[in-house]
């Protein structure tokens, strides 16, 4: 039975499924949008789902964040629906329900059920760790980790890892994280759960995405902005305390102090020393290879279509599900040469 032609990638990113649905691209025949999280390559086209489509579909923390990482969204208009996990949204003859992803704060896996019982998935972005694997028909799964090069198999616990350094280096003064969003509020709770008690400084994007996790559910504990007195006088004599600022940020702030990088790209060592004072710690909120391949399985899925939009490994992914799980699989949006057929 084909059931490929119920789920697709568009070129430019929509993660089609069924009829109705499109996810974290704009699509224009599609009456609704879904956002899975709130990273940027996920919020493609959201002004115009916004501006067109009937409904646009996200958590309540997902559509917080969103609004933070980029203020021009619309988020208040009356076809944005925030949907709790595990709360079925019936549209026309297809249901779809969010379910949880461990990602950043607020991440969506989705599932969408058609009038003939088909179960159609989307992954969207996932740690194994804490996402349920759904069982599901058709499969689309992110391909961010999956060449099969994309292996983390250390022997040490990274986030045991990553508060012994921190701890380490606070005695001789102010330490310095840069990463994503979601990823460095993950290093904060890491740290409180640890008891380190220090102060956390940052900028101002990142106190307001910081404190719509705390609002969530995170145990970040007391947050200062670098612009306050007590932030500048902390950073300024380099005293105890953690600035967390955005990759973006690394070549601009804290040059002379210790300074961690967390970093998925990182597969051959925990850790690695890329300067005098300044390390890359392999931190994660994506699967790699063996989980990637472990919730395929995991979902029994009949046919399997790997995201090839936002990851260059969706080919490869797709080569190794069909290879060793026997399940057929296609990435998409398709490359020059490759078919549909499975």
């Amino acid at each position: 039975m084909l059931l490929i032609n119920r789920a697709s990638v568009t070129k430019s990113g929509a993660v089609l499924l069924g009829d109705n649905v499109a996810c974290d691209a704009f699509d224009a025949d599609r009456p609704l949008r879904i956002v899975t999280h709130a990273h940027a390559d996920h919020l493609g086209g959201l002004r115009k789902s916004i501006k067109c489509c009937e409904k646009v579909i996200m958590t309540p923390a997902t559509r917080d964040l969103a609004g933070i990482v980029n203020p021009t969204f619309k988020l208040g208009n009356s076809n944005v629906l925030t949907l709790e996990y595990n709360k079925p949204f019936k549209y026309k003859d297809e249901t779809v329900t969010l379910l949880k992803a461990d990602h950043i704060m607020g991440a969506s896996q989705v599932l969408l059920e058609d009038v003939e019982g088909t179960r159609i998935v989307y992954t969207g972005d996932f740690k194994l760790e804490e996402t349920p694997a759904i069982n599901c028909d058709v499969l689309v799964v992110e391909a961010t980790y999956g060449n099969p090069m994309c292996r983390r198999n250390f022997d040490v616990n990274i986030n045991e890892l990553l508060v012994s350094m921190i701890e380490r280096r606070l005695r001789g003064g102010s330490v310095y994280v840069f990463g994503f969003y979601g990823k460095l509020q993950e290093v904060m709770q890491m740290l409180r759960k640890a008891d380190v008690e220090v102060p956390f400084i940052m900028p101002d994007t990142v106190h307001e995405v910081s404190k719509v996790c705390d609002n969530y559910g995170m145990n970040l504990g007391s947050l200062t902005l670098d612009t306050s007195r007590e932030g500048q006088e902390l950073l300024s004599k380099d005293l105890p305390c953690v600035a967390f600022y955005h990759t973006n940020a690394r070549f601009k702030v804290g040059l002379k102090n210790s300074r961690i990088c967390v970093s998925g790209w990182e597969f051959q060592n925990p850790c690695k020393q890329i300067s005098e004072k300044e390390y890359l710690v392999a931190l994660s909120d994506h699967s790699d290879f063996d989980c990637l391949i472990e919730y395929v399985k995991r979902s029994k899925a009949k046919q399997v279509i790997t995201d090839n939009y936002r990851s260059n490994h969706g080919k490869a992914l797709a080569d190794e599900i069909t290879k060793r799980l026997g399940v057929p699989a296609v990435a998409q949006p398709l490359d020059k040469g490759q078919t549909t057929l499975l």
